[in-house]
């Protein structure tokens, strides 16, 4: 159906004096009454709140992403040195399946660190699901070796002041890690000092560090699993 210009114009004065007329004062003051005009009512502002937050999240979209991206870029560089790779690892992932390491992950996105085509070490979250206040979220760097370049941890819930220790900004019991391996600790080391183990606990927070202890050594367990088609890629 074609429509003219003229057509056009004569159909927006028609919807433009349907409109005025119902927004009379005196036809509102008739409507508001009946339970129609409020329903209506609801669902109008409901559709406008609606319409507004897609819009919202349409325009902000993008940057979102742009902001996680560039989040996990620097945790990435804090636990591979730059010298180990001239590639993006972002784009070169790999993903592996997970859900037998108790990593509160069936599967996991491995970030691949190559050096003029070779794998020189991998990077990858994981969780130790069971924290003393819940969920301690990390990401490792770990040579081509087994050996950890680096631990960081990206959230958590623990006590401030006592378990919070486990950040980088709060102490350097993460930096103990570097150098590590399953190969250089015996299972027996790989939890903390009071456990008969390698790494120090925190005074008043044992739980924090052990199950963070725990889920690294899980980590270094998980890419020991595929480490030989991890560093052929």
């Amino acid at each position: 159906m074609k429509f003219d210009s003229e057509t056009i114009r004569s159909q927006a004065a028609n919807y433009l004096d349907w409109l005025k007329r119902w927004l009379d004062p005196a036809n509102l003051a008739r409507l508001r009454p009946k339970l129609q005009f409020q329903t209506g009512i609801l669902a109008g502002f409901a559709l406008i709140a609606s319409v507004l937050l897609g819009v919202t999240n349409c325009s902000t979209e993008g940057t979102i992403q742009q902001r996680l991206a560039e989040d996990l870029q620097n945790s990435l560089a804090e636990v591979v040195p730059a010298e180990l790779h001239d590639n993006d690892m972002l784009q070169d992932t790999r993903t592996i399946a997970s859900a037998e390491y108790n990593i509160a992950a069936d599967e996991t996105t491995v970030y691949l660190a190559k050096k003029a085509g070779l794998v020189t070490a991998v990077c990858f979250k994981f969780t130790a699901p069971d924290g003393y206040s819940g969920a301690i979220n990390m990401i490792m760097g770990v040579d081509r070796d087994g050996n950890i370049l680096g631990v960081r941890v990206l959230s958590h819930k623990e006590t401030p002041g006592l378990g919070d220790k486990i950040e980088v900004a709060k102490s350097n019991w993460i930096l103990d890690f570097v150098g590590k391996s399953l190969e250089n600790l015996t299972p027996a080391q790989w939890t903390v000092k009071k456990d008969g183990g390698e790494f120090d606990q925190f005074a008043g927070a044992t739980i924090t560090p052990r199950k963070s202890v725990q889920a690294i050594y899980r980590g270094l367990q998980l890419f020991k699993a595929y480490q030989a088609e991890l560093i052929k890629e």
